[in-house]
């Protein structure tokens, strides 16, 4: 597991290269290294997780192939006996040693034959020097790149923050982006929330040459296997790929432990982990004090029946405003979900014990339809409209709402260009997938997950330097899971049908029976008068600071922040909480402003593919 930074056809400074290195340091604190040449950069931040005295990066083939890789290669073994068949030589055991030698044997059509989570970078040095990119099939290894396409410039990295350590890569706002991210909690999609800076998608591999400029080419990918007939049948198949993928993912060489939440999905991980790792570690994180939604002792009871280790993590809430801009930062732009807090914690304690590798559950519920919006939507009746109200379930404020928060010019700018609700509406009516709960997982997957979900996870638990990997999210599950029936995922009363048969008798029936409840930070009991973090809100959204931008309405804002403090309401919090979290990263990235010009937006922000 590491960090990967570089540039092509463009020049940086030997100062600018150790600063992007040092701003994503965090993921990759045992070595840091890089290769150079005439208009090229491949840089690499080590985590050591598998053979820790060899793996250095950047890997090389001769004199003209260069690679540097981020996340975890799982049929590297299988990859490097292929290879030595065909007359490879290895120095080590590490899993990306193997890349160069497949770009030597496949070319650009080297990703084809990765399993796992990754991006890869490759500088081809044959030839029109060329540099290539690719990213795994789900996303659970971003990266980011800001591509000037007059200039044939491109930057690139792990992070946010590091990205934005190249001077040539400007950090102003994406002028749409409070919209987007007020809609959906992040912006979707490959469009961040910096004009000019963009995320790869998945399962794509790009070419960059001179001649030819950026390319981005989506792979193929294999056809999932026929979907089984019967709950039973597919129940049994379930649990048959995830006890396979489970068990491969705790091979390393550090120790591995796991996220235990008390919930369904990582309890289920959880048990198939002890079944491999002798003495398994878990961790659990919970609020000093007295919160709702409390679910630490479900969590020990899944701990006592998989015979784990357990560590029951507690975080004050007291300290939570101090937290909040460490975490904003490694997010690198806005996340509106609370629980980015306790997860920014909980990694840290995990590192704190001793580990470099966790598992977790995530991604269960895009998978198997775990969510209200899903199961509502699918339950809508037929002729009727379900778009809308699934639609407004995405997002941290109300359509309502936003639109009575944003200032009249703004209002005007989104009205005019369209609105990111409008956008994601369109995309689902033009599905032409055979039913609904076909589009949902084309989208809970394709969409949301990468961007909402994936992001924060690698993001976060690489501040801490913890590598985690995501069972649900191997091709084998995701591609069985796309291949399901509705009604083997939801029904009337239940949801992800299919992955509570798998786990039956494999947890504690309290886990089994109990009903779904998202963990996540009680902000409404939080911000109540007198509590620091609506203290914390109070300051960050001054009228004084909202007017700068001259996007919310600061007036309206204090309308809301007054009417949490009368009657506190699960929709004010999250609606103060939001835009705490922007306003925070507009400071931390973008610095003072004053009001743009409405309907303004800096140029260069599309990219040529």
């Amino acid at each position: 597991m590491c960090r990967i930074f570089g540039h092509f056809d463009a020049q940086a400074t030997p100062h600018e290269l150790r600063s992007v290195a040092a701003a994503q340091r965090h993921g990759g604190p045992d070595a840091q290294t890089h290769a150079t040449g005439s208009g090229w950069a491949l840089g690499n931040n080590r985590l050591a997780i598998m053979d820790l005295d060899g793996g250095e990066q950047p890997y090389r083939l001769g004199e003209h192939i260069v690679a540097v890789f981020n996340g975890e290669i799982y049929n590297h073994q299988e990859l490097r006996e292929k290879l030595t068949a065909r007359g490879h030589r290895f120095t080590d055991t590490c899993d990306g040693s193997v890349i160069p030698a497949l770009y030597a044997e496949y070319g650009g059509a080297f990703a084809e034959h990765l399993d796992g989570m990754y991006s890869v970078a490759i500088v081809d040095l044959r030839g029109e020097p060329t540099l290539w990119l690719a990213t795994d099939e789900v996303g659970m290894k971003p990266l980011y790149y800001h591509w000037d396409a007059a200039r044939r410039r491109l930057y690139f990295a792990s992070e946010l923050p590091a990205l934005l350590s190249f001077r040539e890569v400007p950090a102003a706002p994406w002028e749409p982006g409070l919209d987007a991210y007020l809609t959906t909690k992040t912006p979707f999609g490959e469009q961040t929330m910096f004009e000019g800076i963009r995320v790869l998608p998945p399962n794509v591999t790009v070419k960059v040459t001179r001649a030819g400029g950026l390319r981005i080419t989506p792979r193929p990918v294999a056809s999932a296997p026929a979907p089984h007939c019967t709950e039973p049948e597919a129940a049994e198949h379930v649990l048959h790929l995830m006890r396979t993928e489970v068990h491969r993912l705790t091979e390393a060489d550090v120790p591995v432990s796991v996220i235990t939440s008390g919930g369904l999905d990582s309890s289920f991980v959880t048990a198939l982990a002890a079944e491999k790792v002798h003495d398994l570690h878990s961790f659990n994180i919970a609020y000093t004090g007295d919160w709702p939604a409390d679910e630490r002792h479900f969590a020990r009871e899944v701990a006592e029946h998989a015979g784990t280790r357990h560590h029951q993590v507690e975080i004050d809430p007291a300290g939570f405003p101090s937290l909040l801009a460490d975490v904003v930062w490694h997010l690198g732009q806005p996340n509106a979900d609370p629980i980015t807090l306790s997860t920014y914690a909980l990694f840290a304690a995990v590192r704190d014990a001793g580990f470099k590798v966790a598992l977790t559950g995530d991604a269960a519920d895009e998978l198997f339809g775990g969510y209200d919006r899903i199961s509502k939507a699918v339950a809508a009746p037929f002729g009727t409209d379900w778009v809308p109200a699934y639609v407004e379930a995405l997002a941290a404020i109300p359509g309502a709402l936003r639109r009575r928060l944003y200032t009249p010019d703004y209002l005007g700018y989104v009205e005019r260009r369209g609105s990111a609700a409008e956008e994601i509406t369109e995309r689902l009516r033009a599905s032409t997938r055979p039913d609904t709960m076909a589009t949902l997982t084309d989208f809970e997957i394709g969409a949301r997950l990468p961007a909402y979900h994936l992001r924060r996870v690698d993001h976060l638990s690489m501040s801490a330097s913890v590598e985690v990997r995501l069972p649900f999210c191997q091709p084998s599950l995701v591609r069985y899971a796309r291949s399901l029936r509705g009604e083997l995922k939801v029904d009337a009363t239940r949801r992800k049908k299919v992955l509570y048969s798998a786990a039956a008798g494999r947890l504690p029936d309290s886990v089994l029976n109990r009903p779904k409840q998202p963990f996540t930070l009680p902000i409404t009991a939080m911000l109540r008068p007198g509590r620091p973090l609506m203290e914390y809100a109070r300051d960050l959204l001054a009228p004084s600071r909202l007017r700068r931008r001259g996007q919310l309405d600061a007036h309206r804002v204090q309308e809301l922040l007054r009417t949490q403090a009368a009657a506190p309401d699960d929709r004010a919090a999250l609606a103060i909480w939001s835009l705490m979290v922007h306003e925070l990263w507009l400071e931390q990235f973008c610095g003072p402003a004053t009001a743009p010009a409405a309907g303004t937006t800096a140029a260069g922000a599309e990219v040529a593919v």
